[in-house]
């Protein structure tokens, strides 16, 4: 035990510790389908919390879009948008059975960001940048939401928001346990916070995983999810190397998806005859 601890501080750490790990739940928010989506996920917050969050956060996105005259703007893109993702979502039971029945809703905001996303519960927006930008065919559109979806089914955000409180609460009672100074509490949260990326970018390779699965069973050849990031590449202009980013690099993130591509092939094969 670390120089000048002071056993009066053991109790309140061990009041922390067993705080953070009450409702703690290891589960699988899917089933595995053809990519093996099967990994335990801890979870500390329910996914009614995560949801009802989500549907205020974005609401207000997109009441600040219309009020910029920026929602759905093009109609003929926004049905485009909307009939991929509708494409998508009939393919969702393969994964998790009650999300075809999630609220979901689907809306094009135009801006030059190359983006876009799905929140818990099913709410989608993608960026008119990222389709302009990378000139996105209809199967190379559906990797890209097939990938946000599949967040959305594996309930990243939960599992992130489950994390974070549990390494915070952990730091902390690091800390205090063994009376660190500044320099050495940024050495435990540096630490902490490089397992984070770690885990962020496994969670990265799931959604490309599951989406490119998706696509496959909607129909769109796989192939072309490897072409979204041969492209992505083109336009990076980041040097971040991969060990300190939240995504894996876009080299590694090219190999896996064409082994997935490989792997999901024959469900496109299946669909298109």
């Amino acid at each position: 035990m670390a120089k000048g601890f002071r056993k009066g501080r053991l109790i309140p750490v061990i009041i922390a510790l067993a705080t953070a790990f009450i409702g703690v739940k290891y589960t699988t928010t899917t089933k595995s389908g053809e990519v093996g989506a099967d990994r335990k996920q801890l979870m500390t917050v329910s996914s009614e919390q995560m949801v009802q969050s989500a549907n205020q956060s974005y609401a207000q996105i997109i009441a600040k879009a219309k009020s910029e005259g920026k929602l759905n703007k093009d109609a003929k893109t926004t049905a485009r948008v909307k009939k991929i993702a509708e494409n998508l979502i009939k393919q969702t039971p393969n994964f998790r059975a009650d999300a075809v029945d999630w609220n979901w809703q689907v809306n094009v905001i135009s801006e030059s960001t190359v983006n876009a996303w799905c929140m818990a519960g099913g709410k989608i927006v993608v960026y008119t940048g990222i389709i302009d930008s990378l000139k996105l065919t209809d199967a190379q559109l559906a990797a890209v939401i097939g990938h946000e979806i599949s967040h959305a089914l594996r309930e990243h955000s939960r599992e992130q928001v489950s994390r974070a409180k549990l390494k915070n609460v952990g730091t902390a009672a690091v800390s205090e346990l063994f009376g660190l100074n500044s320099a050495e509490q940024t050495v435990v949260n540096l630490a902490a916070e490089a397992l984070s990326l770690k885990y962020s970018r496994s969670q990265e390779t799931e959604a490309d995983n599951m989406g490119t699965e998706l696509m496959a069973r909607a129909g769109y050849d796989p192939n072309e999810a490897v072409k979204v990031w041969e492209k992505m590449s083109a336009l990076s202009k980041s040097s971040t190397p991969e060990f300190m980013s939240t995504h894996p690099s876009h080299e590694t993130r090219i190999e896996n998806l064409k082994e997935i591509s490989d792997k999901v092939y024959p469900l496109y094969q299946k669909r298109i005859k």
